[in-house]
């Protein structure tokens, strides 16, 4: 997997995967890289102790990376603001 994405799409994945609210369901639907696959990326891209944090945040409860821990409030993948921050084209596909 981590051969036939670009450079800039790892640097990204691993960004939504950091974040709490971006679920896996949004990485998937973006880049085709399912949960396992996220977990298989963080682990080998991250040190060790901060994949270790971030795999207690993401199963603590806290983080809402799944849908079916998201509060119903919640129903778009990223902030509606999102494209005017940060240029990002791939949201508007």
């Amino acid at each position: 997997m981590k051969n036939t994405l670009e450079i800039r799409d790892l640097d990204r994945i691993i960004e939504m995967a950091w974040e709490d609210r971006t679920p896996f369901e949004a990485i998937e639907f973006q880049f085709g890289v399912s949960e396992a696959q996220v977990i298989k990326l963080m682990r080998t891209e991250l040190k060790r102790s901060s994949f270790n944090l971030w795999r207690k945040r993401v199963n603590s409860g806290v983080s809402q990376k799944h849908l079916k821990k998201r509060s119903a409030d919640i129903n778009r993948f990223a902030c509606s603001r999102q494209k005017s921050i940060s240029n990002n084209k791939i949201s508007k596909r």
